[in-house]
């Protein structure tokens, strides 16, 4: 059977958990493991603050490394005593994203609805 990307990402969003960038906002701080997926040739200054910038394409392997766990004996284990948002530009990669960590067994995952450009008009009306 074909899928189109679009099918696939409506599927992924069936099965995780998406946040509104309201719910994001109120838990923001340095505590949390917010992971930017996009590219790091997108992001051009608009990551949204404690973000650390994991591409979806190598989120499984380097995940990891991020550096609320790096160094833990058991990562797997350190990720799933936390909550991990993640986002992208429009909300798909990171609901992608999210399908594969729950993959994982990880169920504390979270995908900002509407990525960065959702964040910015968020944003943009607190002004």
């Amino acid at each position: 059977m074909l899928i189109s990307v679009n099918e696939l990402i409506n599927q992924a969003k069936q099965q995780i958990n998406e946040i509104r960038c309201e719910q994001l906002a109120s838990t923001l701080s340095n505590d949390i493991m917010l992971i930017d997926v996009r590219e790091s040739t997108e992001i051009q200054n608009d990551m949204l603050p404690y973000a650390v910038n994991i591409p979806r394409g190598v989120l499984e392997m380097k995940i990891s490394s991020h550096p609320q766990i790096c160094g833990a004996e058991n990562t797997l284990q350190a990720l799933s005593q936390h909550d991990i948002y993640l986002y992208c530009r429009s909300g798909a990669r990171s609901a992608l994203a999210s399908q594969a960590l729950m993959k994982m067994g990880l169920q504390r995952v979270y995908s900002m609805k509407g990525g960065s450009d959702a964040w910015k008009l968020f944003v943009k009306k607190g002004d």
